[in-house]
């Protein structure tokens, strides 16, 4: 069973994982992902929240939810958050975690965030493995691209 918990330092020694060459291209790991977090919270921007993912109990994921100005770059939705930096540790893919957890989020954002009614996500357009997850969860893509980092990015969105 998957779970998710907002992130605790004692969580860190287990996410440190190494993604391969090609995950590492499409998504930061949480180490990178928490350190721009702090950097963000020195300039009073405390509006990114780290998330666990939990495998029978395990730490087995992460990922960031982020209520901060970035998501109007895919939105103008001021009630919706950005999700983003999702990995799984290289030892527990293949299990569905990453699914479970898309599905999961949903229930966690309103528990949490009653006032959030949607997510929003950029996956670039050469992570074929993301883009049919998050279809598969029940996010939308409306056509909309925009230039990432590593190339350009689809722009998904989903209504919870």
């Amino acid at each position: 069973m998957t779970s998710l918990k907002f992130y605790e330092p004692e969580h860190l020694a287990e996410l440190d994982y190494v993604l391969d060459d090609i995950q590492s291209r499409f998504t930061a790991t949480a180490k990178q992902a928490l350190k721009k977090i702090e950097e963000r919270n020195q300039h009073e921007d405390f509006f990114a929240y780290p998330i666990t993912i939990f495998y029978e109990e395990k730490i087995a994921g992460f990922f960031v939810i982020d209520f901060g100005e970035d998501k109007f770059d895919l939105t103008e939705n001021p009630d919706s958050v950005l999700l983003r930096s999702l990995s799984v540790n290289p030892d527990f893919q293949g299990k569905g975690i990453g699914r479970q957890a898309m599905i999961e989020v949903d229930h966690f954002i309103k528990e949490h965030f009653t006032e959030c009614n949607e997510i929003v996500l950029a996956v670039n357009e050469k992570n074929t493995q993301a883009f049919d997850l998050y279809l598969i969860t029940g996010y939308l893509y409306g056509g909309k691209m925009r230039e990432g980092i590593n190339g350009p990015q689809f722009l998904m969105s989903k209504k919870i």
